[in-house]
């Protein structure tokens, strides 16, 4: 009796310890385990710009502790900017069931809501995450996808502000835009606000494809004084060397929304530091795999924004670039 005694002793002893042992065991599989991160991009693996901000948020997750072969897997998926490719990419990607995805914009995060309302997404430069149905309120997203907004609607006021200091005689303004990307009508809606104040007439011009750029573009440069404000779009992006090279032809002064057309040869760009988003996007995913849920993480608006000169193409266009305008470019491209 008394050796069964210790037995049953020994043995419940030797149970509490394991179950004592058992939270930590399962802590330890679960710091060890190898987690699992989608990433889906709207280009072509030889696209520079994504290969710039696809970098940047790979090094900024590094820095989180975060190792690729060690301890996370990357599944990147090239999609290109053709829709179709781009939902079966969506598919494929959620059918590996990573632990978050991270889809830049628009393009990317609603063919992925299609297929999942689960799985975390992060994405790093959407327009209008609300207005898209993508998240119930900037504060509290709610569902499964959160991350950073590309800017906000006054920055469409700044770009006629912009157009005006480097080109003062400019007087008519054709705002570019898709009808397909609903930001464009509340940018143009700040900038028509804006007209009155600068003296200046304001008109929206529909483009997607390439006809209808060189129409738009043509037209306006019938009349003097004309200027161009291209706004973001994937049609935009699409024809970027053709509005940049029409604009130079016909000798009217353009704001982009993004440095690639300055670096084309436009003349001057202003908006997010999308380099500085996607490393945001990666505290985000960092915080996604530490436990913490996209509901609950609110939508932010960009911190930094970069204002990119081309003084060459300023020279051509006749304009002479104001000093203290010169000063405030954070780029100057010659």
């Amino acid at each position: 009796m008394q050796f069964d005694q210790l037995r049953r002793r020994a043995f419940i002893k030797l149970l509490g310890g394991a179950v004592a042992a058992w939270p930590l065991a399962a802590r330890a599989q679960q710091r060890d385990r190898v987690r699992r991160v989608g990433v889906l991009l709207p280009a072509t693996p030889d696209d520079a710009r994504y290969q710039t901000w696809a970098g940047a948020f790979l090094q900024e997750l590094a820095k989180s502790g975060w190792s690729i072969g060690r301890n996370v897997r990357i599944d990147t998926r090239w999609a290109t900017a053709n829709a179709d490719a781009v939902r079966k990419q969506a598919a494929e990607l959620v059918a590996l069931a990573p632990d978050v995805i991270l889809a830049p914009g628009a393009s990317t995060v609603g063919p992925l809501l299609q297929v999942t309302r689960t799985l975390p997404i992060v994405f790093a430069i959407v327009a209008d995450p609300v207005g898209a149905g993508f998240v119930d309120s900037l504060a509290r997203p709610g569902g499964n996808a959160t991350g950073f907004m590309s800017y906000e609607y006054g920055i469409g006021g700044k770009w006629l502000e912009l157009l005006k200091e480097i080109a003062p005689g400019v007087t008519r303004v054709a705002a570019l835009r898709d009808p397909a990307t609903p930001s464009g009508a509340a940018l143009f809606g700040v900038i028509q606000a804006m007209a009155s104040s600068l003296r200046v007439e304001v008109n929206h011009v529909n483009v997607r494809e390439a006809t209808d750029v060189g129409r738009a573009v043509t037209a306006l440069a019938q009349s003097a004084n004309g200027g161009l404000i291209v706004l973001p779009a994937p049609s935009t992006v699409i024809h970027r060397d053709l509005i940049v090279e029409l604009a130079a032809q016909y000798k009217l002064p353009a704001v982009y929304f993004e440095s690639a057309f300055v670096a084309a040869g436009g003349l001057m760009s202003y908006g997010q530091d999308t380099t500085d988003q996607f490393r945001q996007a990666a505290g985000y995913v960092d915080r996604i795999l530490k436990g913490e849920k996209p509901a609950d993480l609110p939508v932010q608006a960009p911190t930094k924004y970069e204002l990119v000169i081309n003084p060459k193409t300023a020279k051509a266009l006749g304009l002479t670039v104001p000093d203290k305008l010169l000063a405030r470019a954070d780029e100057v491209i010659e």
